[in-house]
């Protein structure tokens, strides 16, 4: 079993939260590994080729060079 938790902070780690694991894995053996998750800006810079495009983007933007894109069902 794969179980991942996403918290706003390590604040909002309860004994809830340690109780479900124990319960839910029993007497299995675990890992617990802990990561800091990237916000949305750090994402998209996170590698150099999506730095470009990113930048590309916001050259295009700048230009005035838009693409509307219209959502529907």
């Amino acid at each position: 079993m794969y179980t991942t938790y996403h918290l706003e902070s390590a604040q909002d780690i309860t004994i809830d939260i340690l109780e479900t694991i124990k319960e839910n894995f029993k007497s299995k053996p675990i890992s617990i590994s802990v990561t800091e998750e990237l916000d949305a800006t750090a994402y998209l810079v996170s590698t150099p080729a999506n730095q470009r495009m990113l930048d590309a983007s916001l050259e295009q933007a700048k230009k005035g060079d838009l693409v509307e894109i219209k959502i529907t069902d």
